[in-house]
């Protein structure tokens, strides 16, 4: 008889000749998620508000509501501003590596000196302040009367309007009706039940752009070989892309219990929150990191040469694969990322206080290295006949750095869908669209006797829709976003002699302080954020990604 390896570990007895299933096999529980010591260093926000009473000789830690509402205030505003020291140094090491593209450091030059901005607190690291989530696991002896939902949301609600950070949440009036909630919320919130006495927390704000590049797939057992998970990754990674600002933090969840465990397994292994997992299974189920996957894989992400945004060896900073337990009928898989932009922080409440993740508030200390050599920029002088830039344009290969200086006008999502049907009730294309560059984006709050809030670009696929329709308008000639782009648009930009230009994601505060001068709104400014604005820049970095030939510079590998 043999044994398949779904076999279930606890129902079997092996003799010296063949394997009997025992039908009385003892209980025993093994948490799926059985972490190890929490090694984060955290710093004290409060003790008022916390206190320990004895309730039927037990030791219950009382909670003030306020702390958390504090907790959550505080664990947005930082994360908006400051990053982790590891994700700092992994930057710093791209740009003294030797083996390093060119544009691999160039990005991680410009990421660096995004983070010394953002660290004055002013200028939030990305304009994308993300989705607010809360995942907290608070301990049967942990009272605090109150509904925390309520008073964490209302600590997203306070970071949100108090910062100079940007509401993204649109709520549904009907299947087609939307409004933006003007406060970021609703918040994604996940409380689970845990024993103790201590109540703990990961705040996460996750940018659109991330967050569209978490991808699931229901897999079989038939992908738990070597030669089969090595083909199936170097197939999928390609296609994350450049959208969500690498250089990443990759994760890869396989297993599961469900589709719904895997995706949230994959989300907290991006976040690094899964890192004091077990490093080997166990008869009885626990999930574990594989290490060893975890260096194939990050190598499979080195020679996909996407790199950091513009072709190299730096796609992703490290790597997460957590296995865990599955139905012996399904596999399911996942792979996210933590982008540029890497907002996540831990909390937590215990007798001593109210605690939260320390983040580095110095990055400055790399300013030597933001200083260092860089590509020597092509000078684009964009306040002439939209024909003469595309005429200069068509004289250099993809892959060109570029400085722009001149007008853009900006327009994203919501704007790109009511011009679309504009134009299909008879209206022209806007002049505005004819005339200059377009620029996909949209602000964070301007901050108080500044020009611009946080204003990098967003991912221009989503616009790959209008290409064609818009250019064969006269519009949409030069577009500029973040991210590789659909077959559809470099063919658009053949036919109708257009390009996409390409500027560093994840790098919002420095764009808004070196590069924008001036801005106002031109159109839709019922939209809010992403109402039609135009801006003058000055010396505005962007790369030739697709050109009026046709070429990509992602089509080798993407």
């Amino acid at each position: 008889m043999t044994c398949d390896h779904f076999m279930t570990a606890n129902q079997y007895l092996k003799t010296s000749q063949k394997v009997v299933f025992n039908p009385m096999a003892e209980f025993k529980f093994t948490p799926t998620f059985d972490l190890g010591e929490d090694r984060t260093t955290y710093r004290l926000l409060r003790t008022e508000g916390v206190s320990v009473l004895e309730v039927g000789g037990r030791r219950i830690l009382r909670v003030d509501p306020d702390c958390l509402r504090e907790l959550a205030r505080q664990a947005f505003t930082d994360s908006a501003f400051f990053l982790r020291a590891s994700h700092l140094d992994q930057l710093a090491a791209i740009v003294t590596d030797g083996g390093a593209t060119e544009n691999d450091r160039y990005v991680a030059r410009n990421l660096l000196h995004n983070a010394i901005y953002s660290a004055d607190g002013i200028l939030p690291m990305c304009q994308d302040t993300g989705t607010a989530i809360i995942v907290a696991r608070k301990g049967e002896l942990v009272w605090t009367s109150a509904d925390d939902r309520e008073h964490l949301s209302h600590g997203v609600y306070d970071a949100f309007t108090r910062e100079n950070l940007r509401y993204s949440q649109m709520a549904p009036l009907s299947m087609f009706e939307e409004v933006n909630t003007g406060d970021n919320l609703p918040a994604q919130i996940d409380i689970y039940a845990s024993e103790g006495d201590e109540y703990r927390f990961l705040f996460i704000a996750k940018g659109g752009g991330s967050a569209n590049k978490t991808f699931f797939y229901q897999e079989t057992k038939s992908l738990l070989n070597v030669e089969s998970l090595t083909a199936f990754l170097k197939d999928k990674l390609p296609t994350l892309g450049t959208a969500a600002c690498p250089p990443y933090h990759l994760a890869v969840a396989v297993g599961g219990t469900s589709a719904e465990a895997n995706l949230k397994a994959v989300k907290l292994a991006s976040a690094r929150y899964y890192d004091s997992l077990p490093v080997s299974g166990s008869p009885g189920g626990r999930a574990y990191r594989d290490l060893e996957w975890e260096e194939k894989v990050l190598e499979i992400a080195k020679n996909t040469g996407i790199g950091a945004q513009f072709g190299g060896s730096h796609f992703c900073h490290d790597v997460r694969v957590i296995r865990m337990p599955r139905h012996a009928a399904s596999n399911p898989v996942s792979i996210a990322v933590s982008c540029s932009a890497d907002r996540n922080i831990k909390g937590k409440i215990t007798k001593d206080g109210v605690f939260l993740e320390q983040l580095d508030r110095n990055p400055g200390r790399y300013g030597e290295l933001v200083t260092g050599a860089a590509s020597t920029p092509v000078g684009i002088n964009l306040d002439r006949p939209m024909a003469e830039v595309l005429h200069q344009l068509s004289g250099y290969p993809v892959g060109t750095l570029l400085h722009l200086s001149g007008t853009l006008v900006v327009a994203r999502d919501i704007a790109h869908a009511r011009i679309s049907s504009n134009l299909k009730k008879g209206q022209p294309m806007p002049s505005y669209f004819k005339d200059h560059p377009v620029y996909y984006a949209g602000p964070a709050k301007t901050p108080q006797g500044m020009v611009s809030g946080s204003f990098g670009p967003t991912t221009a696929g989503r616009m790959d829709v209008y290409v064609d329709r818009f250019q064969s308008l006269g519009g949409s000639m030069i577009m500029i976003a973040k991210g590789n782009r659909s077959k559809q648009v470099s063919e658009a930009c053949r036919l109708h002699g257009g390009f996409y230009l390409g500027s560093v994601g994840g790098a919002g505060a420095s764009l808004a302080k070196d590069c924008i001068t001036d801005i106002k709104v031109v159109d839709f400014e019922d939209l809010g954020m992403e109402a039609v604005r135009m801006i003058r820049v000055k010396d505005f970095p962007a790369f030739i990604i697709c050109d009026d030939k046709g070429n990509d510079l992602f089509a080798r590998i993407v």
